[in-house]
């Protein structure tokens, strides 16, 4: 599975139009149901000044960012679960991604919906989540009884069907699997629950695992309603979010850097909402950043958090992790303060560090490895 995050939810809220406004594509963006029928997937740059500040001690150097992939999904409606609407196409693509940007409609237009209510964020987020967690229990249900008969005959299948009787017995309390999971990674839960490879595969996919990002998606005459954001933030409970004005970002993307700054002042703005959300979703993966600085370029690589320093050497090249020898590290505000690498191994900040080490948030990183 990739990591990428899927923008939903209910049609006519904005997905499209901040799937444009994020990846300054051209995707449909129309005010009925279904305008996105086919996923559109892009890839986005997440903002990182500190590649601007290390890529000042190599000024020739090509700057290349950290991405993450995002796709818009089409549009949801009340009885997905059963098929209504492009439901099971919907449902489908979901499980293809690594988290869920669901966009919250919370302006105060009902037009731009396309209908007449008066936005409501909870029931919205409930109308949603209640057709995933109708399709999680499908799909945990059908594999449940798919193992009755051999855990009849066969040793080894009762860990598997604890497991699911305990996700169904949640999922008909109409709690998120996440929420089950709690302060656990989902690979601590599967494996502490010793079940079979091909039940944590369908654990792993279930539709309310996934992290989930709130995008509320607000006029733009309330951006800096500090209200608003207040109750917002009490809609999001212990979830991430972004608050974001989906149509400010679209009219962002067609001006210039000096202009665009300038609108954002207008609206009191240090940064547009889409930098906030590449950030939010950055964290929402539980990925992070470590850099690779020289004359050849200055580049951000995304890792895993916890990830081993042979790890982050695979995802620059498989054959770095297969011989992998030892990294030399060093933290990208020292290298910045040092001035060059030269100056900060004379100061003893550079360090070598072995198979073992697990690297940290903002280490810059060369790796010593055998062909």
């Amino acid at each position: 599975m990739s990591l990428s995050i899927g923008i939903i939810g209910l049609p006519n809220v904005g997905k499209s139009t901040l799937f444009n406004a994020l990846t300054d594509n051209a995707a449909l963006a129309a005010n009925y149901p279904f305008a996105t029928i086919d996923p559109n997937a892009g890839v986005v740059s997440v903002p990182d000044d500190r590649l601007r500040q290390l890529g000042t001690l190599y000024p020739d150097s090509p700057i290349e960012p950290a991405t993450l992939h995002f796709t818009d999904i089409a549009g949801l409606v009340a009885g997905a679960n059963q098929g209504a609407g492009l439901g099971n196409q919907f449902l489908s693509h979901i499980r293809e991604v690594s988290a869920i940007a669901h966009v919250v409609p919370a302006f105060g237009d009902p037009g731009l919906r396309g209908g007449d209510e008066a936005p409501d964020p909870q029931r919205d987020i409930r109308t949603v989540e209640t057709e995933l967690i109708l399709a999680d229990i499908s799909t945990v249900q059908k594999r449940r009884e798919a193992l009755e008969k051999p855990a009849r005959t066969e040793q080894g299948w009762q860990n598997d069907i604890t497991l699911l009787d305990d996700l169904l017995a949640a999922l008909n309390r109409e709690r998120l699997i996440r929420n089950v999971i709690q302060e656990k990674s989902l690979d601590e839960y599967l494996e502490e629950a010793r079940v079979s490879q091909d039940t944590a595969t369908l654990v792993r996919q279930l539709l309310t695992a996934k992290p989930v990002i709130y995008v509320f998606n607000v006029d733009e005459s309330e951006i800096t309603d500090e209200d608003q954001k207040a109750r917002l933030a009490e809609v999001a409970g212990s979830q991430p979010y972004a608050y974001i004005c989906a149509k400010l970002e679209a009219e962002l993307i067609e001006l210039g850097a000096e202009e665009s700054r300038a609108l954002l002042e207008e609206y009191g703005q240090a940064e547009s909402g889409l930098v906030q959300l590449a950030r939010t979703g950055y964290r929402a993966l539980g990925l992070q950043s470590f850099f690779t600085a020289g004359e050849t370029e200055v580049r951000a690589w995304t890792i895993t958090a916890g990830a081993t320093a042979p790890d982050a050497a695979g995802t620059i090249h498989t054959d770095m992790q297969r011989g992998f020898i030892a990294a030399e590290i060093i933290n990208w505000q020292d290298l910045i303060d040092a001035g060059s690498k030269s100056a900060a191994r004379t100061r003893g900040l550079l360090r070598t560090e072995g198979k073992n080490y697990r690297m940290q948030e903002g280490d810059v990183a060369e790796f010593k490895f055998n062909t």
